[in-house]
């Protein structure tokens, strides 16, 4: 059962029937670790996008920053292809199945999809640049700037991040390295290289002169 206040930080967290069904669903399926940050990935979004004037459907965001990493667990990382697909299309399923319009999910679908891929989501729909919003703040420290000190003491008294930087290098190596290959033109070639003994990152200029064209 959740018991999160009903506001953190003066971000009210959605009390409907799909809000909880994800957290547990993210919270049974997750590492501490993932869990935690993804539910911060909430708060911190929703945050920056009223330092900026952006308001997102708060439950498409929700379910958009619960599953942005699912396709990293062990339950949702069996496929061959990138794991943000995985989470996105776990969470588009799932609110196929609550009634959500298929529009609407379709957003959540592009925040997940895209929550690795820098700038671009900050010119679509709130739903898909806040998700990027708040996992920049959380993992990169970019945007901590625009969340006053005491919504950050409130949000982390509530999710705490014990060493939170070498526990998710360690969920973002173990949800790729079994595939590699997804890796290419993305962050995850930089963890791979760093901690996959090995590991090769595949170079786009080879691509391009070692390809069938002749020239």
């Amino acid at each position: 059962m959740d018991t999160t206040p009903a506001t953190v930080a003066g971000v009210t967290v959605p009390d409907s029937r799909l809000v909880r069904e994800a957290t547990e669903l993210v919270r049974e399926a997750a590492s501490p670790t993932v869990f935690h940050h993804s539910r911060r990935v909430f708060f911190w979004g929703t945050l920056r996008g009223r330092s900026r004037g952006l308001r997102a459907d708060p439950e498409l965001l929700y379910v958009g920053a619960l599953f942005h990493d699912l396709g990293l667990t062990d339950r949702f990382s069996e496929s061959e292809q990138r794991f943000e697909i995985d989470g996105a299309d776990e969470a588009r399923g799932f609110l196929r199945g609550h009634g959500v319009p298929e529009a609407a999910a379709g957003l959540v679908w592009q925040g997940i999809a895209l929550h690795t891929t820098p700038e671009i989501p900050w010119h679509m729909a709130p739903e898909v640049a806040l998700v990027t919003a708040g996992v920049e703040v959380d993992v990169l420290g970019i945007g901590l700037g625009e969340i006053e000190p005491a919504s950050l003491t409130e949000v982390v008294a509530l999710h705490p991040r014990p060493d939170f930087k070498r526990r998710i290098l360690q969920e973002f190596t173990r949800g790729v390295a079994h595939r590699p290959a997804t890796t290419f033109g993305n962050v995850k070639a930089d963890v791979l290289e760093r901690y996959v003994p090995g590991y090769e990152r595949e170079n786009f200029v080879d691509v391009i002169l070692e390809s069938d064209w002749p020239e």
